[in-house]
C-alpha cells in the first residue's frame, strides 16, 4: 500500500504482492479506511466485508474480503 498518492488505484504486482496506491494519507487510520472502501468498490461488496487482518500500521497488509462478487485476480486489470 502506498498512501499519499495522487489518486487511489491498483498499481499491479510488486514483489509478488498487490500494490495499491491511495490518495488518503496514513494518519488516524485514513489510509486503512480508504483501502477498505477501494477494495469494497472494486470487488463489489460492502465495506464492512473488507477486513484488515494484519498490518494496520504497516504498508504491508493482509486483507480478508467476504462476499466479493468479483475475483481478486480481476484487480490486476482494474
Amino acid at each position: 500500500m502506498q498512501p499519499g498518492a495522487r489518486r487511489s488505484e491498483v498499481a499491479g504486482l510488486h514483489g509478488g504482492r498487490l500494490k495499491i496506491r491511495l490518495a488518503a494519507r496514513a494518519t488516524q487510520g485514513a489510509a486503512n479506511e480508504a483501502l477498505r472502501e477501494l477494495l469494497a468498490e472494486l470487488l463489489q461488496t460492502r465495506k464492512s466485508d473488507v477486513r484488515i487482518d494484519s498490518g494496520e500500521t504497516s504498508r504491508r497488509k493482509r486483507v480478508s474480503v467476504l462476499g466479493a462478487r468479483r475475483a481478486p485476480e480481476s484487480l490486476l486489470s482494474a
